[in-house]
C-alpha cells in the first residue's frame, strides 16, 4: 500500500502498521525466497522493514532518495522546514499570498523525498548505518544518474543473499541498532526515529529502549550540516560524501565490526569514504553541537518519557517555567489558537492533548503546534509546546513530544488545566507540572476516558493493540514471538 505524506488522512503513522502486516502477508503466502523492499518517504522505511524482519527472509532496503534543492527567488529552499518558516512569515502578515504561491511551487522540483534531514532521510540513512542497504544508498538524490547504478547493484546482491541465506536477523543486532542510533543523532535527525528503531528492534526481540537515545545522545556529536539543525540540504551531503564519510568521521562511536547485507563489515564498508566538504561533514572537533542533538526527559507530566530536540529550540528556552494554555484535541487548538483574546504571551506553554497513537488516533505530527498570530506579529518565533504528538522531522522549535503515557488514556497530560506551570529543564532532562499529586488525584476522580474513535474494521483494531510511543507504536500481536508456521500448498 502507499504511505502517502502529504495525503493520507488523518495520517499515515495510522497505517505503518498496516503496510508491515501487508509486507510480511505477501512475503509469507507468495513463493518468494528473498525481497528487494523499496521506499523512501517516512513511515515505508521502517514499515517494510518491520515486515520483512517479522517473515525474516533474505532482503534488501533501497532508498527512493531525495528531491533536489528547492529554490525562490534567490534562496534555497527546504521541504518541510522552509514551509513552516515561511507559513509564519505569510499569517504575520511578512509575505504576501503570491510569494506563498511560489514558494510552494519551487520546493519540490524533481522525484524524491524531502532532502532536509526529516523523517525520511533519517530513516534511510539508518537503514544504512543498520547495514540492510548497500554503502551509500541512502545519500544519492532520486533524480541523479548514480541511483539507478545503485538499484542494479542492489538487485544483483539480494540474489546471492538468498544463495548465502543471509536474513535480516543475522544483520539488525542490538549493535546494529545503536549504531543507527549514533548516526540519527549524528546527523540532526527525526524524532521519529526514535519510535521507529524502537518498533523495529521489538520485531527482533532486539533490546532497544529511550534509555539507549538518552546514553548515546549524551556523547554523540552533531556533524551534518543539514536542515533543519543546520545550513545544507541532502543533496549537498551527498556531494560532500555522504553517509559513509560521515560515519567514518564518527570513528570509535560506531561498532565498525557489525556485518551487513554486502557480506561485509561496516568498517570495512566506509574505510575508503572521504570527506570533500568539511561544512557540510565536519569532524569531530568541529562539530555543529558536541552532543545532546535528542533529549529524552522524565517528570510527574511524562512517566514514561517525553523527547525533545534542543538544537532545534531557541536555547533560551532549554530552561522554562510558564502557565499552560490547554487546547483538549487539534480542532480545539484550531479553532482558538489566534483569537486575539487568548489569554497567552511568549512564556506561555502551549498544551496539545489527545493528539497520541489512541488520542488522535494515530499520532500524527501535530506537536509542532502553531504560534499564536499576535505573537507573531511581535516577533516571537518559538515557544514551549507540549502534547502526546509527534512532529514532522523537518519541523524545529521547542516541541516536547512523544509524551507517554498519552492522555486519552489517562496519563497525567489529561490533567492539565489552563495556568498550571510547567517547567521544562532540558539539562536535568526533567519536564515537570507545578501541582500537588493529592490535586491530581482529584482531577484524576474527575477524568473520562473520550470516546473510542472506531467501533470496526481497521481502526478498531488498531486502538484495542497499539501500544505507546515509549514503545514504538507497534501493535503488541506483531511483536516478536513465537515463529508463523509456514503455509501449506495443496
Amino acid at each position: 500500500m502507499s504511505l502517502s505524506e502529504p495525503f493520507q488522512k488523518p495520517t499515515t503513522m495510522l497505517y505503518r502498521n498496516l503496510l508491515a502486516m501487508e509486507t510480511e502477508e505477501l512475503l509469507r503466502s507468495y513463493p518468494i525466497d528473498g525481497a528487494v523492499l523499496m521506499g523512501g518517504c517516512d513511515k515505508t522505511t521502517p514499515g517494510l522493514l518491520m515486515g520483512a524482519e517479522s517473515m525474516d527472509l533474505p532482503a534488501l532496503f533501497l532508498p527512493a532518495g531525495p528531491m533536489l534543492r528547492g529554490h525562490w527567488g534567490g534562496t534555497t529552499l527546504g521541504s518541510g522546514s522552509d514551509t513552516w518558516k515561511y507559513w509564519a512569515d505569510l499569517r504575520a502578515g511578512n509575505i504576501t499570498r503570491e510569494d506563498w504561491q511560489e514558494i510552494e511551487n519551487g520546493i519540490a522540483r524533481s522525484p524524491g523525498h524531502c532532502m532536509t534531514m526529516g523523517t525520511a532521510s533519517t530513516m534511510t540513512s539508518a537503514a544504512e548505518a543498520l547495514g540492510v542497504t548497500l554503502p551509500g544508498a541512502a545519500s544519492i538524490p532520486a533524480a541523479d544518474s548514480r541511483h539507478a547504478v545503485m538499484a542494479a547493484h542492489t538487485g544483483r546482491r539480494i540474489v546471492d543473499m538468498v544463495w548465502e541465506d543471509v536474513k535480516l536477523s543475522d544483520i539488525l543486532t542490538r549493535a546494529a541498532f545503536r549504531n543507527a542510533v549514533t548516526t540519527v543523532l549524528a546527523l540532526g535527525g527525526s524524532t521519529n526515529a526514535i519510535i521507529h528503531l524502537i518498533a523495529m528492534a521489538r520485531r527482533l526481540d532486539v533490546g532497544l529502549g529511550l534509555d539507549d537515545f538518552e546514553e548515546l545522545a549524551r556523547r554523540t556529536p552533531l556533524l551534518a550540516n543539514i536542515r533543519p539543525s543546520g545550513k545544507y540540504l541532502m543533496e549537498d551531503f551527498f556531494y560532500a560524501g555522504g553517509l559513509p564519510a560521515l560515519l567514518r568521521n564518527l570513528g570509535d562511536l560506531l561498532d565498525t565490526t557489525a556485518l551487513t547485507a554486502n557480506g561485509q563489515t561496516l568498517g570495512e564498508n566506509i574505510e575508503r569514504a572521504k570527506v570533500f566538504d568539511e561544512d557540510v561533514i565536519r569532524t569531530r572537533d568541529n562539530a555543529l553541537v558536541a552532543s545532546d542533538t535528542l533529549a529524552v526527559l522524565f517528570g510527574n507530566l511524562a512517566p514514561d518519557g517525553a523527547v525533545i530536540k534542543p538544537p532545534a529550540a531557541e536555547a533560551r528556552l532549554h530552561k522554562h517555567a510558564g502557565p499552560a494554555v490547554v487546547f483538549d484535541n487539534y480542532d480545539d487548538m484550531a479553532a482558538r489558537i489566534d483569537d486575539p483574546d487568548l489569554p497567552v504571551d511568549e512564556n506561555s506553554v502551549l498544551v496539545l492533548r489527545n493528539a497520541g497513537p489512541q488520542g488522535a488516533p494515530g499520532m500524527p505530527e501535530w506537536g509542532q503546534l502553531p504560534l499564536p498570530k499576535k505573537l507573531l506579529e511581535r516577533g516571537v518565533r518559538d515557544m514551549v509546546r507540549i502534547s502526546d504528538a509527534r512532529m514532522s522531522g523537518t519541523s524545529y522549535g521547542a516541541c516536547v513530544l512523544h509524551v507517554a503515557p498519552e492522555s486519552s488514556i489517562g496519563g497525567p497530560l489529561a490533567l492539565v488545566e489552563d495556568g498550571d506551570v510547567i517547567e521544562l529543564d532540558v539539562a536535568a532532562r526533567r519536564l515537570s507540572l507545578h501541582v500537588s499529586d493529592e490535586e491530581l488525584e482529584k482531577r484524576r476522580a474527575d477524568w473520562q476516558q473520550p470516546p473510542a474513535k472506531y467501533g470496526r474494521g481497521y481502526g478498531a483494531l488498531y486502538l484495542k493493540h497499539i501500544t505507546q510511543a515509549n514503545e514504538g507504536c507497534d501493535f503488541d500481536f506483531l511483536e516478536a514471538g513465537p515463529p508463523v508456521p509456514e503455509p501449506e500448498i495443496h
